[in-house]
């Protein structure tokens, strides 16, 4: 059986023994053959584990039964002050009084007597250090050391009424409601008093009259609040889930808010260009057009044609169901965009600007004239003397928005980049040395030209071929006379199909193609996306000559002068 203690080996340790040096408080040990209690009467004379044969037991042997585990624990000098009594008594040395408790530990045999009656208290020992008071005693001190297998929890040592299976009855001021005390305190002394007791280890352990904890009245209404605080973080978590739910089941399934009628009043709303359905619908709603973007979104797909609404200003009305928004939209006479069709004229152009600007007849003429410097045209545009106008074929064909109030040289600016962002994702420099030109200011004016004469897209690439074929220097035919109508019509200002040919060979202007070889010096009009795809990609078939009616829109291509001159019988008879 394991022994505690370092001394001889001969004896056990036993529960009185402290375990505080090598051979208990006093550092000696008994004599072989004499008993720890020099000649006294051995305790536990009856303990019923020494009947059995486990003598060696030291645990077996105690039966403490008092119920004042303090009041009799007389314990004599603290070691660091008491003098040395090795002298004197060499094989007595203090033995601390155990603790005893009501009760104890049951051993199923009958109860020795308690250790109080067996054995004198230390101040009465004669071997022991003399008349000093018993520090164990005291309320503030700890209980002594305990046996490892022996010791019990704090409450069970402290509280001799304690029963394992009766609840204790809660003291806690949240629980019993006593928070205010009936003296009248103030809470500012209350509470400095409570911290006194809640700082204070000892009085955690001792628990004066049974064990009661005290409290601090505070913790209530604290607790109380945060309590408050978590109920109200709850109901507003879960209702922010339900709004968010119910959003969502809105946006995926219900009807999307909607205004009911024609709306009323006027509003003008610019829609820019590249702006699809979604982006629509916001500037509609922020204008306070349509009530929601939903129900503007659903009613344009619910429109045959509300996918071909494009960029532009618009004459609306306030508070209009999407409905009537959409066809109010696709209507022209709502639309308040300046619309530039393919291959007009800059002249032309310019009397759409004063008109839709209410300003004098030739303003924006003046503007392109005095400031085209400052209208952004690329670096490659021709600043010759010859030309008649040189931002003619940068007032690229499209809907512009044009608002109230607008400057005609912003007007001028906004055409012009658009001119600019078209060309760019043409490779006109290729096509230029493919063709044998001069640039791409060249190619833009072929594309002018092809826009000027042609009908259709197919016409385009074969009249594109016409003006490459008559440009060559081996052409013995026109001998790079281009000869075309639309030239002339350029120079005049006018736009006739029958011209006589005794005025046209007279005139010397440098845009008279039938008197003058190779191209015009500047564009002749603002061509499309369609005539400059043909300038870049014309046929090759080998045409030379073609033969245009206004009456019926159609024109007729032909490789031969002979077959040019049948051709020519032919639409003159229709005409």
């Amino acid at each position: 059986m394991t022994e505690y203690g370092r001394g001889s080996g001969s004896e056990p340790w036993h529960p009185e023994d402290p375990l505080y040096g090598d051979q208990g408080w006093g550092g000696h040990q008994a004599t072989h053959g004499q008993g720890q209690y020099d000649g006294q009467q051995q305790p536990y004379a009856q303990d019923p584990y020494a009947q059995q044969g486990y003598q060696q037991d030291p645990y077996a042997q105690q039966q403490p039964q008092q119920h004042d585990p303090y009041a009799q624990q007389q314990y004599q000098q603290p070691y660091g002050s008491q003098q040395d009594p090795y002298g004197q008594h060499p094989q007595q040395p203090p033995q601390p009084q155990q603790p005893q408790y009501d009760g104890g530990w049951d051993t199923g045999q009958q109860a020795a007597m308690p250790y109080a009656a067996q054995q004198p208290p230390y101040g009465s020992n004669p071997g022991g250090y003399g008349e000093q008071s018993d520090y164990y005693g005291t309320p503030e001190a700890y209980p002594p050391p305990q046996p490892p297998g022996r010791r019990e929890e704090p409450e069970r040592q402290q509280s001799p009424d304690w029963e394992p299976e009766a609840p204790q009855e809660e003291t806690h001021p949240f629980f019993t409601g006593a928070d205010e005390p009936a003296d009248g305190r103030d809470s500012r002394s209350r509470s400095h008093e409570d911290d006194e007791h809640d700082d204070d280890p000892r009085e955690s352990r001792r628990g004066a009259g049974g064990g009661e904890r005290r409290g601090k009245g505070k913790k209530k209404s604290r607790n109380g609040c945060a309590c408050l605080g978590v109920a109200a973080v709850l109901v507003g978590g879960l209702g922010g889930v339900g709004y968010l739910g119910y959003s969502y089941y809105q946006s995926q399934f219900g009807e999307a808010p909607d205004f009911a009628g024609d709306g009323t009043g006027t509003v003008e709303v610019e829609i820019p260009e590249g702006a699809y359905g979604n982006e629509i619908a916001g500037i509609l709603k922020k204008a306070g057009v349509v009530k929601s973007s939903g129900a503007f979104i659903s009613a344009q797909k619910g429109n045959p044609k509300g996918e071909s609404i494009q960029a532009g200003v618009y004459l609306l009305k306030k508070e209009m169901s999407a409905d009537s928004a959409v066809a109010m939209m696709l209507d022209p006479k709502s639309q308040n965009s300046l619309v530039i069709p393919e291959g007009m004229r800059n002249i032309q152009v310019y009397e759409k600007i004063d008109e839709k600007l209410g300003l004098e007849a030739g303003t924006t003429a003046e503007v392109a004239k005095t400031r085209s410097g400052s209208l952004g045209l690329p670096e490659w545009a021709v600043e010759d003397p010859l030309v008649k106008d040189p931002v003619e074929g940068f007032l690229y064909p499209a809907a512009y928005p044009v608002s109230k109030g607008a400057k005609p040289e912003t007007v001028l600016k906004s055409m012009v980049s658009r001119a600019n962002a078209e060309y760019g994702k043409l490779d006109l420099e290729k096509a230029a040395k493919t063709y044998d030109l001069d640039g791409p200011w060249q190619v833009l004016t072929v594309a002018s030209l092809v826009q000027a004469e042609g009908k259709t897209h197919d016409d385009f690439r074969k009249m594109s071929e016409v003006v490459y074929n008559r440009l060559k220097p081996t052409n013995t035919q026109t001998n790079q006379l281009l000869q075309f109508d639309s030239s002339f019509n350029y120079l005049k200002k006018q736009s006739k199909i029958n011209i006589g040919v005794a005025e046209i060979h007279k005139n010397k202007d440098p845009y008279n193609t039938y008197t003058q070889r190779g191209l015009t010096p500047g564009p002749i009009s603002n061509p499309g996306a369609d005539a400059l795809a043909a300038a870049l990609n014309p046929t090759a078939d080998g045409w030379l000559y073609f033969v245009a009616t206004d009456g019926q829109h159609k024109t007729e291509f032909a490789k031969e002068y002979d077959e040019f001159l049948r051709l020519k019988e032919k639409f003159d008879a229709l005409d």
